[in-house]
Order: C-alpha cells, then sequence, then structure tokens
C-alpha cells in the first residue's frame, strides 16, 4: 500500500507551476532563435535620408533567471553582436556593436486550463549596446548621429514585432488539457 503525503488543490497548481515553468525550459523557448542571424536592408536615415544604415545581427544563448513570489517571473538576458555600416554616400564607416536584450516574462494561468509565459515587450531602455569604431571619425559621427539611440529603438522595434508574431504568440501558451488527453492511458 502507497502512502501519500496529500496536498491541496491550489498547493499543487502552484508546484505545477514551479516544476513546470523553469528557467531552463524558458531559456529552451528562447534557445530557438539563438544562434540565429538576419541581415537588416539599407535603412534611409538623416535629413533627406542622405544617409544608408545596414547591419548584420547575430543572437546568442540567451540567460534566464526566475523570481518565486505571488507571481512566478522571468528575466531574460539575450546577447547579441551587430557589425553596422553606415553609408553617407560620400564616407562609410562601420561600426562593432555588443549588446544585450533584457525581457521580462510572467507564467500565467487562463481559461480552460493554459500555461501562459506572457512575454513584456521590450522598451529602447530594455536595450543594452557598446558602439564603437575604428576611426575617430567614426566615433565622432557615431555621437553626432545618435547610432546608440537608432541602434536601440530598432531592436526593441524588432523584438516586439517578434513577439507579437503568430508563431511566438504560439509558442507562449501551452494547452495543459490537451498535453493531458494525449499523455493519458487511462479510461
Amino acid at each position: 500500500m502507497h502512502i501519500h503525503d496529500y496536498i491541496t488543490y491550489e498547493e499543487f497548481g502552484r508546484r505545477f507551476f514551479e516544476v513546470a515553468v523553469t528557467p531552463d525550459r524558458v531559456a529552451a523557448a528562447f534557445a530557438d532563435i539563438a544562434g540565429s542571424e538576419f541581415a537588416m536592408e539599407p535603412i534611409a536615415q538623416g535629413p533627406g535620408g542622405i544617409a544608408k544604415v545596414s547591419a548584420n545581427v547575430k543572437i546568442h544563448e540567451p540567460r534566464v533567471t526566475r523570481k518565486l513570489g505571488d507571481l512566478i517571473t522571468f528575466v531574460i538576458h539575450i546577447p547579441l553582436s551587430i557589425d553596422l555600416l553606415l553609408d553617407l554616400r560620400l564616407d562609410k564607416q562601420r561600426f562593432v556593436v555588443a549588446g544585450d536584450i533584457a525581457l521580462r516574462a510572467t507564467a500565467r494561468a487562463a481559461e480552460p486550463l493554459l500555461l501562459i509565459v506572457d512575454v513584456a515587450k521590450p522598451r529602447p531602455s530594455d536595450i543594452t549596446v557598446n558602439v564603437s569604431s575604428k576611426s575617430f571619425r567614426g566615433e565622432v559621427l557615431r555621437i553626432l548621429a545618435g547610432v546608440d539611440g537608432e541602434i536601440r529603438r530598432f531592436i526593441a522595434q524588432y523584438v516586439a514585432d517578434e513577439i507579437d508574431s503568430p508563431h511566438s504568440q504560439a509558442a507562449q501558451v501551452i494547452d495543459v488539457a490537451h498535453q493531458l488527453d494525449a499523455t493519458w492511458t487511462g479510461p
């Protein structure tokens, strides 16, 4: 005969969330994008679109920390590196950018029996960038053109669009009832 230490449904639900939504699982969900690279096609910037900005972006492995409180929350840091080219028609300046995207997420329960990892869209202030150029001229241009701020705004908008994408929206929701139905072998 098995002896069990019974717990309340509420305790079970809380423990279920703590076991189901771990930092490793959240990191694995974001790891799909890690290692990916994308190119930003030239975008006209400045007065009359005089400057063209293009970039190659590489996304690295995310780091996730969890906070257990009334809500289960996560801070997700996604490091990235960017090779940026600023083409001023008469002059081209190349910049190397090391950055970090700080995202926040909350594990939530919803009807009928859904587990949702609700990822908040980042603001430009959630993006950290360290921009460098190999020339003095490039550094002056970086400051005058506000390159750092433009990079933060672009990345924040790109990530917000990704969070809104149908694929991302679907990945944030786990239908627990469906998963139980698929694995339950009893009557």
